[in-house]
């Protein structure tokens, strides 16, 4: 191993240990403005949607619009059922068993 690619890996290790010990060192002991605590527990719910709901509803390439995709027939109930049931893991069998259910009789 070449002394580039140690500096790399060091490298890599700070640019990905800093961002997470700055907030962690300096926020401890701070008391956040509400409003700013309420905010930030949108960021996970943001993150999700914008990775699942693409998915969703385009498919191709290039990427089109197609709401009568089996997965949004699915994601619609299990996230129903999520929310009322607010269990993980009995809403991951509930979307498993959906899923299931589409690929047997919409395709």
């Amino acid at each position: 191993m070449t002394s580039e690619y140690l500096a790399v890996i060091v490298g890599m290790g700070v640019v990905t240990y800093v961002p997470r010990w700055f907030p962690l060192v300096f926020l401890t002991r701070r008391r956040l403005p509400l409003w700013l605590v309420e905010w930030l527990d949108f960021i996970p719910a943001s993150i999700l949607s914008a990775l699942v709901v693409p998915y969703l509803i385009t498919t191709g390439e290039p990427r089109h619009l197609d709401v009568l995709r089996p997965e949004l027939f699915v994601a619609i109930p299990t996230f129903a059922f999520a929310v009322k049931t607010k269990s993980l893991a009995a809403t991951v069998v509930v979307g498993m068993f959906l899923f299931w259910l589409a690929g047997m009789y919409l395709q």
